[in-house]
């Protein structure tokens, strides 16, 4: 019997004891407990190994889960519990995280490499163990550990529990869609080679669509990626973008996207030929199968914010098919090519995003408890005069970095923060995180060079149990401003503003959506711009607030709340499980 309803039917003992409950209260309680008690188990293995996997005319010896490329999609409903035991076989540490899902109390499932969990050695094993609750819609999994993720990533979908349905007509086909990042290289010596030498790491060389780039590049039209549609029906695409380092925009030709959720949330629908997700999104649209029979492509390329830098300028492409007599199982016609946005179509991107709501009134936190200021962006560390040339390739002999608040995120070594927090261990971390940073300057301006340089530093924010924060968190010029997707673990955030230039609190709080703003686990926060979000701090443990560009994480734009035990067991992170994996 799962926790919850254990905690439940004490309730109950506790109301039927009480000679003055009513009677309405019970049933509503009977009726909870066995939706609880009908909500399922799902076990699955995932084993992390090399696997050969050819893609642009070369094979290379990839980190996969069960050989899959996209890994295993798991399918689960509001209120199931997974248990997935990962066998690490490969000969790399790894750990998986579950993008998205709240982990209440269950903090040791999180994944993040040395934060909630060291990492699982080669030849070593984790059973991760975890109830979804209370979201519905697309989330997905990935490695959490190095540049893994390039290869090691699935996607979550989570229906409504039994008994209930979508909040709109059902489809008749449901598609995940998962957009990739791919490398003519393995992946982890691609970012060592850049932390080695302090410089940007080399761009990737494709974009994929569920693993395959398409057919716009070499050696791989044959395994172009089929999505079928049929005239007059309505499908559901589950879209997530897993690419380690790129936003992305997202089209079908001739086609219009419906779109009705986000982060595993619920949206108000709208209208758009074309979405964007920064790495770390998901968006659900409902596209009609409304056109003539034939075929259309799919397609996806980079949102680039960043100024003068190299990106993957090339457009990975799917086919959506029509199934129909008109348009047989191996329909031949050339695919119609849709209308891309430009790469730096920001006007495109502040459109979309506005365009999300909660479909209604919200209960955003108000009287706020912990106003939070983070300025998030990159920045450049001098060299040491000991250093050689060859260790400092950035700009003018610097090493790139990345910050919150000025301070550069280093992960502990030999043990988690969620261990040393919970064992009391000490010297591993400091709780001193700024609440705002060290100085005020023009954000978005021309910066002083004085500025560049981050200190680092294991620094954690302390959070009491069911504090209300709001958080402005503002993308700076340092080096070059950009479109940054900030990704808090172990939460939902509503998104209540957002704009351009430096936040002012006077002018922009008359902006703050507190009726309908979106909830999300990942903002996209705009180039030289800021947005605001707001969350009950409800989930004790150490939770990981980062860039999901994992090139800036890598750099140390990153932080970490720590959100103390509230009242009583249901207020508390739950024991460590016996096979934690050690350092």
């Amino acid at each position: 019997m799962q926790a919850s309803l254990r905690d439940q039917m004490e309730v109950i003992k506790s109301i039927f004891a009480d000679r003055h409950c009513s009677f309405f209260l019970v049933v509503m309680l009977l009726a909870s407990t066995l939706s609880l008690a009908i909500a399922e188990i799902h076990h699955h293995d995932f084993v992390v190994q090399a696997t050969k996997v050819k893609r642009l005319c070369k094979t290379h010896n990839s980190i996969t889960v069960n050989g899959m490329f996209p890994g295993p999609t798991l399918e689960v409903k509001n209120g199931d519990t997974l248990v997935v035991k990962v066998v690490n076989k490969a000969r790399y540490n790894v750990t998986i995280h579950w993008h998205g899902v709240r982990q209440i109390r269950t903090g040791w499932a999180d994944g993040p490499e040395f934060v909630t969990q060291c990492p699982i050695r080669p030849g070593g094993s984790y059973t991760y163990r975890f109830t979804i609750e209370g979201q519905e819609g697309t989330l997905w999994w990935h490695a959490h550990s190095s540049w893994l993720r390039a290869t090691v990533y699935g996607a979550i979908i989570i229906l409504p529990r039994e008994g209930s349905s979508y909040p709109f007509t059902k489809p008749k086909r449901e598609t995940p869609i998962l957009l990739g990042e791919w490398w003519d290289a393995n992946p982890v010596d691609v970012v060592r080679e850049a932390t080695r030498t302090g410089a940007a790491p080399n761009i990737s060389d494709a974009y994929t669509i569920n693993g395959q780039p398409g057919d716009l590049y070499n050696c791989s039209s044959e395994d172009t990626t089929i999505v079928p549609i049929a005239s007059g029906e309505t499908n559901l695409l589950r879209v997530i973008n897993a690419a380690l380092n790129q936003p992305l925009f997202f089209t079908i030709a001739n086609h219009k996207f419906t779109v009705i959720g986000a982060d595993a949330s619920y949206l108000k629908p709208f209208t758009t030929s074309v979405i964007m997700l920064g790495p770390g999104q998901t968006t659900d649209v409902l596209i009609s199968g409304d056109q003539l029979p034939g075929r259309y492509y799919i397609a996806a390329r980079a949102y680039q914010s960043t100024q003068n830098a190299p990106f993957d300028n090339t457009t990975a492409t799917a086919i959506l098919e029509y199934k129909s007599a008109l348009c047989p199982a191996k329909c031949t016609t050339k695919p119609v090519m849709p209308r891309l946005p430009a790469y730096n179509d920001t006007a495109t991107v502040t459109a979309f995003t506005r365009s999300l709501r909660s479909p209604r009134k919200v209960d955003v936190p108000t009287d706020i408890d912990e106003n939070l200021f983070f300025t998030i962006g990159l920045g450049l560390n001098n060299c040491p005069k000991n250093f050689r040339a060859r260790r400092c390739q950035g700009p003018n002999g610097t090493r790139f970095t990345a910050s919150i608040n000025n301070v550069s995120f280093v992960f502990p070594s030999n043990i988690a923060l969620l261990q040393a927090y919970r064992q009391k261990v000490p010297g591993i971390y400091t709780t001193d995180f700024p609440a705002k940073p060290p100085v005020k300057f023009d954000y978005t301006g021309n910066v002083s060079r004085s500025l560049f340089q981050p200190v680092r530093g294991t620094k954690l924010y302390k959070l009491k149990y069911g504090s209300r924060v709001q958080i402005v968190l503002q993308d700076t010029s340092i080096v070059t401003p950009e479109n940054h997707p900030m990704h808090l673990h172990g939460y939902d955030f509503y998104v209540i503003a957002e704009g351009f230039g430096n936040f002012n609190p006077k002018t922009h709080k008359s902006k703050f959506n507190l009726v309908d703003p979106p909830m999300r686990n990942t903002v996209a926060v705009p180039t030289n711009g800021w947005a605001v979000i707001r969350f009950v701090a409800d989930n004790p443990g150490v939770w990981i607030m980062h860039c999901h560009l994992d090139v800036h994480i890598t750099w140390g734009l990153a932080m970490a709340f720590l959100v103390e035990d509230g009242i009583g067991e249901l207020q508390s992170v739950e024991p460590p499980p016996a096979d934690l994996p050690i350092c």
